[in-house]
């Protein structure tokens, strides 16, 4: 998971990425969380910060958010692992890729295919690729 955790947090801006690797370790973080157990583990943000980048980060699909009856605030939960967000960020990016450039694009998967190492080849069918 190092490694997907890795490459999940690149795709984030720097506040989005700390506050998803809280989420990910789950260490001593409660089940559901809320806005006061993140500022928690991080006393130097204000609370309308970390507000606003939990409800971004539900915006994206990367935590589910709900509203506690009775109470303003929202409660918090990891909506995906990293290595599921990964995934569904670099399809997301490919189908942008081919959208703007065509049969170009997909020219280029084809001839990268080409330059696969064995090992390489290997990953990409167990992956249900080629």
């Amino acid at each position: 998971m190092a490694d997907g955790m890795t490459r999940a947090l690149k795709l984030l801006g720097p506040l989005e990425g700390r506050i998803m690797r809280e989420v990910w370790r789950g260490r001593g973080l409660p089940e559901p969380f809320t806005v006061r157990d993140m500022r928690e583990r991080m006393p130097e943000l204000a609370h309308t910060t970390v507000m606003t980048t939990l409800n971004r980060l539900a915006d994206k699909g990367l935590l589910d958010e709900r509203k506690v009856p009775g109470v303003r605030g929202h409660v918090y939960r990891a909506r995906t692992t990293p290595d599921a967000f990964v995934a569904t960020s670099g399809q997301r990016e490919v189908q942008k890729v081919i959208r703007r450039f065509g049969d170009a694009a997909l020219a280029a998967f084809a001839d990268h295919l080409d330059t696969l190492t064995p090992a390489e080849r290997e990953r990409l069918r167990q992956l249900g690729g080629r």
